[in-house]
């Protein structure tokens, strides 16, 4: 009788063993084995961590294995399985590899392909066809849209975390909860001391340091000590955690009438202000998407206030960006009560005006930078890949890693985080609904193209390298993106041959089209510019690379500075107390410490972007591919040329920090994890 032995292996993971029955059919071409149970007399099968081999004798050859069905059976009470792997030893001699990676729960069953990828037109068999296609109908039931607010990403049909399939929910040891993170963040800066005076104020700058010294590090430290330097204002545009609003100035903006009489004390070439414009040294960030937005008020005890300032900026001799002008309201034609901030003014206005405009640039980060077009756009990707691509799909393969607990995030977000009385609302001033409308108004604008990263840049004209030399953001994320694209490139030319093959893949046109059409409001401007379909491998792998790297080196370039930047507070207020001054001359230091946030808003604000900042136990970062879903030679190639590739690029910008006090390391990819995870 011919004799097949079934290694089985059970993940890593803390409860990833279980005591319940685990059955196993192999499915042939020729015919099917029995129903087997798996087991070995007085033998614990299936602990966390184990490889369990078992002969399974049939009575007649399988042909060649095409499925491998698994089933769980309570044994006592349902206890979840996590499956890494199966591989079949057929009489011949023949290995042949079943990647699984995934929960089994309840009595549910899974059925297995074999390791190696293939598209939907090279599926010949009735069997493979029917796999792929059952597959997909269970994951579409499983993995549904949902909208969370009107003008948002769709996101998962789930109100909490427990309700989400148990794949993509956290590992017990990975979960994540926000309150107990700032709790425990909060009591572990010993600033739950200061809590109980939630609405007093601090005394001056100096009291900040009380909450801030014991977890200073190098460059928060630096902040504190520089922040109120115009040049520490302007570098922040570049290199620090937001550093995607500055763009090239090329005309001044009607309601921004700035002058050269205005500006001709700082500029430094002696030429005019029109010509500076021409010569590209003028710069500008405008927070025009704040305009009109509701402040917090869900505390009836503290008025909170927003601004939608205007600030111009100069790269002076030294190739330093310097702020040069900043008007605080849109709202107001340019006047009495509505003046231009100068570098010339009294020292407590210029530095009260930099104020609100840092505080402005925190509410953008957060909401729009960091949360809409990192997280939310991240989690559209991964519904659409589970309900549009199966487990044999090489995109499924490839991208499966950087969705890794994005939808596990984004739902404890919203469960928690930027709901109605979440922990948003304790110390933002976007809290209370500001955020949802501040992501309503985003997407009006928000394009496809915006994701493409040499894109972005050159459309905010912030390309040149020879104009802009201390632009370590946009140097070192080119770097990332080209590894990212040299990588994808080389997958996609393993599995599809020419451009016919791409437009013949269903799935990957399916996927694509969900992203569109579901994923996204398509009756927002911004719908019209996400593909429909793919038609060349070009556009394939530029889709494909959007995907990982926003997941991964754009989340991490603009999430992990936080602390850096974010920590002293007088550089990153997350609200305002006192509306924006409208007249010049009136502004003392008394002012400006009661219109910073109050002693609890600080401390909830320190805990936040202490636990944001870091990373997670067992991070997987990007090129480490531990789950093998790909078991081909030229793809396992590809990842180590990846991996080498990467490594390059931390050996560039490892030698470019050495002795900087202001190193710029959010792009070095091994501080880059693979997804959006936290």
């Amino acid at each position: 009788m011919p004799n097949y032995t079934v290694t089985v292996a059970t993940g890593t993971q803390w409860f990833a063993g279980t005591d319940d029955y685990i059955y196993i059919t192999l499915v042939g071409s020729e015919s099917c084995s029995e129903r087997t149970l798996l087991d070995k007399p007085l033998y614990n099968d299936f602990e966390r961590g184990a490889v369990d081999s078992y002969d399974i004798s049939v009575g007649e050859d399988l042909g060649e294995i095409e499925l491998v069905k698994i089933e769980k059976k309570k044994y006592w009470v349902h206890d979840d399985w996590y499956c890494k792997y199966i591989t079949v030893k057929t009489p011949y001699g023949d290995y042949v590899e079943f990647p699984c990676f995934r929960w089994l729960v309840d009595d549910k069953e899974v059925i297995l392909r074999d390791g190696r990828a293939r598209l939907p037109q090279h599926a010949k068999t009735r069997v493979a066809k029917q796999h792929r296609r059952k597959e997909l109908e269970q994951r579409q039931k499983t993995y549904r849209w949902k909208e969370w607010h009107p003008g948002f990403p769709m996101s998962i049909d789930a109100k909490a975390h427990s309700e989400l399939p148990r794949d993509i929910q956290f590992d017990s040891e990975k979960g994540v909860d926000f309150v107990l993170n700032y709790s425990k963040a909060i009591e572990n800066l010993y600033v739950n001391q200061f809590m109980h005076m939630f609405q007093s104020s601090w005394g001056d700058f100096a009291d900040f340091e009380r909450i801030f010294m014991r977890i200073k590090n190098t460059i928060s430290e630096y902040v504190m000590e520089h922040w109120k330097e115009d040049f520490m204002f302007g570098y922040q545009f570049l290199n620090g955690c937001n550093p995607v609003v500055i763009r090239k100035c090329t005309e001044i903006p009607d309601k921004f009438p700035v002058t050269q009489k205005i500006v001709e004390d700082s500029l430094e070439r002696g030429l005019t202000l029109e010509e500076e414009l021409k010569e590209g040294n003028i710069f500008i960030a405008d927070y025009e998407l704040l305009d009109g937005v509701t402040p917090n008020s869900t505390d009836p005890c503290t008025l909170q206030y927003l601004a939608a300032p205007i600030c111009l900026l100069y790269k002076n001799i030294q190739n330093k960006i310097m702020p040069i002008a900043i008007q605080l309201s849109r709202c107001f034609k340019p006047g009495e009560d509505n003046p231009i901030f100068l570098p010339s003014d009294d020292e407590y206005d210029w530095l009260l005006a930099k104020i609100w405009v840092r505080s402005s640039d925190f509410h953008v980060h957060q909401t729009v930078t960091h949360l809409l077009r990192t997280h939310l756009i991240s989690e559209v990707f991964g519904i659409a890949l589970f309900r549009q691509l199966p487990a044999v799909h090489p995109v499924f393969k490839l991208l499966l890693p950087h969705i890794r607990f994005t939808i596990a995030i984004n739902t404890k977000a919203r469960e928690q985080l930027i709901c109605e009385c979440g922990l948003f609302d304790k110390a933002n001033g976007t809290g209370g609904g500001g955020h949802v409308e501040l992501v309503q108004k985003s997407m009006k604008t928000f394009t496809y193209r915006s994701l493409c990263f040499p894109e972005a840049i050159k459309a905010r004209g912030m390309d040149s390298k020879e104009e802009l030399p201390y632009y370590f953001y946009r140097d070192d994320g080119y770097s990332v993106w080209e590894a990212v694209t040299s990588f994808v490139t080389d997958v996609v030319d393993i599995y599809y041959d020419k451009d016919e093959t791409v437009q013949e893949d269903t799935e990957i046109q399916a996927f694509v089209k969900d992203v569109c059409s579901f994923g996204i409001d398509d009756t927002l401007p911004l719908s019209a510019e996400f593909p429909k379909s793919l038609q060349t491998k070009e556009q394939l792998v530029e889709y494909l690379t959007i995907v990982i790297f926003t997941a991964s080196a754009q989340h991490a370039a603009v999430n992990f500075g936080q602390f850096d930047w974010c920590s002293w507070i007088p550089n990153s207020p997350p609200t305002m107390r006192k509306p924006p001054p409208t007249k010049k001359g009136e502004v003392d230091l008394k002012y400006i410490v009661e219109s910073l946030p109050d002693r609890g808003r600080s401390c909830w604000h320190l805990g936040a972007v202490w636990a944001l900042s870091q990373f997670q136990e067992n991070e997987l970062f990007l090129g480490m591919y531990p789950d093998e879903h790909f078991i081909e030679k030229p793809v396992k190639e590809a990842m180590a040329k990846f991996r080498k590739n990467l490594a390059e690029v931390v050996k560039v910008i490892k030698s470019r920090n050495e002795g900087k006090k202001l190193p710029y390391y959010y792009f070095s990819p091994d501080r880059i994890p693979n997804s959006v995870a936290v």
